[in-house]
């Protein structure tokens, strides 16, 4: 088979290119100016003023996880571990996001929280709810900056632009529109960017498919190339680590499919902040499981062109330069499309920039402005006064964001520092969440401390991998297994500092635990689901995951 040299990332746009580039960058501000006007209140600027409708919410939902991590780093993962990749959707997301959508959107909209930190003021105490504050604030600008940096990848493929010119030219766009139109500037966009990104990235699925024979004739390429048969299966060779990926089947359904996996989709704010927004509570359940249903066929346009890329460019995968598997997107961008096309691919490739970084900075200056601002340094001030440090926190984030691009740069895998973010971040808050949840015994300072601990364990776990004192079979085995020693300590401080401590009365609990449900603003109770039956969470979220299950038989 013909491969293609790679000759530097420089793509050849023409006028009608940039045109289309042009037309989109207007549109986006336009949606930010137009949204502006229906803004009055903070809660309209952070929360849409809760008037969203399910649809739009579950666009929103997608598109603003299909930023950077989605779209460079799934099609790295692609060309470097295969069709292993699909579990980070198939188990690795989609149950989680029924999960949250079934039973814990009832929890978080019925109890009227802004952020979830909030929640857990209201749950456990004000150190767990500064603590959780202080580290999704860290977490999202460091993962900002993983979106800006993948922006500047396709800044300096289009332009030859430097790196840190590329970067503050994209913050500047994003903190432009969330700026003017907050929290409803990003959803609207996220719908619009949603199609955008479809529509850049089914053109090099497609033409790559034909220069390659169809799937018959990449399914035989990739057998021939450095991944082999072991690049088309999900499950076999998983008894060990001897596979691409690096990782046991135990790694992957425990670490990814479990504490990884609802770690991040159902404690991440910059993720349910889309749901918080909807009109009611049906929608809001309906929010994350309405996002699942595009997750299950999105590998078709990521995974999919990561394999394409390693059958047809030479030397992809080096440690660094223009053949990092980061790039693989862009060079088939360059060597694949024609003008025009090309102007549809670029476009859909900012927009993925935009849509991931928009629901980073959106989620940091809730968090900073109502759990960090207003909660511990300026209380009581007019709601006006909260709405201006709502812009000016949007502005620190993007600043912020531009440094943590340069830490982002110093991966050849995004998706591999991303995992070692969650395992550290999202892993212990989602075992001090769900068992908090569901046991009602469990005592305020008891969460605060199965967090911390939680945290530190995960973060020593990887400090300790980096400096070569503990070894794992790849990067992200050891995300795997942090994520999962932070779920077990945070269980275990759980277990030992409750009996120790004096739990919250039962009336301080109604409403945030099992067993103790309380009732929405129309007077339902919080677990009520929606009479009808073709809008029911639960029918809707039980079709979502057994088609995920359908999925993997053809490639087990």
């Amino acid at each position: 088979m013909e491969t293609l040299a790679a000759e530097g990332l420089r793509l050849d746009l023409d006028v009608f290119d940039y045109l289309i580039l042009a037309i989109y960058f207007v549109t986006v501000l336009g949606v930010g100016i137009a949204a502006r006007r229906a803004i009055s209140t903070s809660a309209d600027f952070f929360l849409s003023g809760r008037a969203m409708p399910a649809w739009v919410t579950g666009l929103a939902f997608i598109s603003a996880n299909l930023g950077a991590l989605e779209i460079i780093g799934m099609a790295a993962n692609g060309a470097q571990y295969g069709l292993m990749t699909l579990h980070y959707y198939w188990i690795g997301a989609v149950p989680a996001m029924v999960f949250l959508g079934i039973v814990m959107m009832p929890f978080y909209y019925g109890s009227k929280v802004r952020s979830v930190p909030e929640f857990l003021r209201l749950r456990f105490n004000r150190p767990t709810h500064l603590f959780n504050a202080l580290s999704f604030a860290v977490a999202q600008v460091l993962i900002a900056g993983v979106n800006l940096y993948a922006l500047a990848l396709v800044l300096d493929a289009l332009l030859g632009w430097p790196l840190w010119v590329s970067i503050v030219v994209g913050a500047a766009i994003v903190l432009t529109y969330i700026t003017i139109g907050g929290l409803s500037s990003a959803i609207y966009n996220e719908v619009l960017q949603f199609f955008v990104i479809l529509a850049g990235l089914i053109p090099i699925t497609i033409v790559g498919l034909v220069k390659v024979g169809g799937v018959d004739g990449l399914f035989a390429a990739v057998r021939d190339s450095k991944l082999g048969e072991a690049g088309l299966h999900t499950w076999q060779g998983t008894a060990t680590s001897d596979n691409p990926l690096g990782a046991s089947w135990i790694g992957i359904v425990f670490g990814l499919g479990f504490v990884l996996s609802f770690g991040y989709w159902t404690t991440n704010f910059a993720e349910v902040q889309r749901a918080l927004s909807a009109k009611d509570m049906s929608a809001a359940r309906r929010t994350p499981i309405i996002g699942a249903y595009p997750k299950l066929i999105i590998p078709v346009v990521t995974v999919v062109p990561g394999l394409i890329a390693l059958v047809t460019i030479q030397g992809l995968g080096a440690d660094e330069g223009d053949l990092m598997y980061n790039n693989a997107i862009p060079l088939l961008m360059r060597d694949l499309l024609p003008n025009g096309v090309l102007g549809v691919a670029v476009t859909g490739l900012l927009a993925a920039f935009m849509a991931g970084m928009a629901a980073n900075v959106s989620g940091f200056n809730t968090v900073f402005t109502y759990d960090i601002w207003q909660a511990y340094l300026r209380r009581d001030r007019p709601d006006s006064y909260y709405l201006r440090v709502g812009r000016i926190a949007t502005v620190g984030g993007v600043i912020i964001g531009i440094g943590t691009a340069f830490i982002a740069a110093g991966f050849s895998n995004i998706m591999n520092y991303i995992q070692a973010l969650f395992s550290v971040f999202n892993a212990p808050l989602f075992a001090t969440f769900i068992v908090g949840m569901f046991w009602k015994r469990m005592t305020a300072w008891a969460g605060f401390w199965s967090l911390l601990l939680g945290t530190l364990s995960s973060l020593s776990l990887y400090l300790l991998y980096l400096g070569d004192v503990v070894r794992f079979d790849s990067d992200l085995e050891e995300s795997f297994w942090g994520a999962g020693l932070a779920f077990i300590v945070a269980l275990a401080v759980a277990a030992l500092v409750t009996p120790l401590t004096r739990p919250k009365p039962d009336d301080d609990l109604r409403g945030l635990v099992y067993g103790l449900a309380g009732t929405s603003t129309s007077g339902e109770t919080i677990l009520a689901a929606d009479k009808v039956w073709w809008r029911n969470p639960v029918l809707l979220g039980v079709t979502a995951v057994a088609l995920a299950l359908l999925l993997y038989i053809p490639v087990w």
